[in-house]
């Protein structure tokens, strides 16, 4: 994305930097919404694209800059969302949302150490953890637009109304919605400590082939979901019980070339692990830990989601 850095007869635009200063809220804005740092980007790109096709009186006239682009991105999310189940039904195997790293939070990441301007960083909270992000996959398009405004970026229900084209209590009622799916799929939550030491413990059973230390690491209703976006060899159907996902990781130990290694990595804002071979990471781990158990395993081995992680 390029911008003007002045404006009119070369007078400088005293209102750029602001207008800039928003990128960074626009970015976590979209990337909780969508899911994906792909879509996140190009949405940013639309919305300061649509500012600067204004004229500069047409600026001028807007009170409120930050609020008019949060506006704008939101209902070009909206509108990604509207299309976004059609995609999905023609996605080759399960849709998980695009996992991110502790070290490579910005949208078109730099490779090979470049400076990281701040204003692409994504923040890591509860909002970006994998499994939040999968509720939310689970709700409308309204729904998810009118909880993360409201909830998350703390926008009234009546700024929540403009973008989604409702009334406020309609938007209040949609959030209410969205926050009863996430309480009813969520777990009691366990301390990040100790989220790192069953996935710790998960790691040197499965490197062992220790089939009943798997299981015990496991929930009983355990799942497993793999995205490989016909792009990967991976499981195309999701994985449930713990004896069977313990069987199924002892099969791909099996399987594994030995020029694979599996590390320890942050996978958005939790406790996870990454595959590597030859310094190319081929998959990332989520994991949801409800008490002493991993509840559910998320596998990313489409190779457009993991750009991001070809630096580490």
């Amino acid at each position: 994305m390029t911008t003007p850095s002045e404006a009119g007869h070369g007078r400088p635009d005293p209102g750029l930097r602001a207008i800039t200063g928003e990128r960074r809220q626009l970015i976590n804005l979209a990337y909780r919404l969508l899911g994906s740092l792909a879509d996140a980007e190009d949405v940013v790109q639309e919305t300061y694209a649509r500012w600067y096709a204004m004229s500069r009186q047409q600026q001028d006239a807007i009170e409120s800059p930050g609020a008019w682009l949060t506006r704008v991105a939101g209902r070009i999310c909206l509108d990604v969302l509207g299309s976004a189940r059609a995609r999905r039904e023609r996605y080759v195997g399960e849709w998980i949302p695009e996992p991110l790293s502790e070290r490579t939070e910005w949208i078109g990441g730099r490779p090979g150490g470049a400076t990281v301007d701040p204003a692409d960083w994504v923040t890591l909270d509860e909002s970006v953890n994998m499994a939040f992000l999968v509720v939310l996959e689970s709700m409308t398009p309204a729904e998810r637009v009118a909880f993360i405004l409201h909830d998350v970026f703390c926008h009234s229900f009546a700024e929540v109304a403009e973008i989604v084209g409702r009334t406020p209590a309609a938007c209040r009622q949609l959030a209410s919605s969205a926050r009863r799916r996430l309480r009813d799929s969520r777990g009691p939550a366990s301390p990040t400590a100790q989220q790192a030491g069953i996935v710790r413990d998960f790691k040197q059973a499965w490197e062992a082939k220790d089939i009943d230390a798997l299981i015990g690491l496991l929930d009983p209703d355990a799942t497993a979901i793999a995205d490989g976006g016909g792009l990967a060899i991976t499981f195309l159907r999701p994985i449930e019980g713990a004896e069977q996902i313990a069987h199924a990781w002892v099969e791909i130990a099996d399987r594994r070339p030995g020029s694979m290694t599996l590390v320890e990595r942050t996978v958005n804002g939790q406790p996870g692990l990454v595959a590597q071979q030859d310094g190319v990471t081929v998959t990332v781990f989520a994991f949801e830990v409800a008490g002493d158990r991993i509840k559910h395993i998320w596998v990313v081995r489409n190779p457009e989601k993991l750009r991001r992680w070809t630096s580490l």
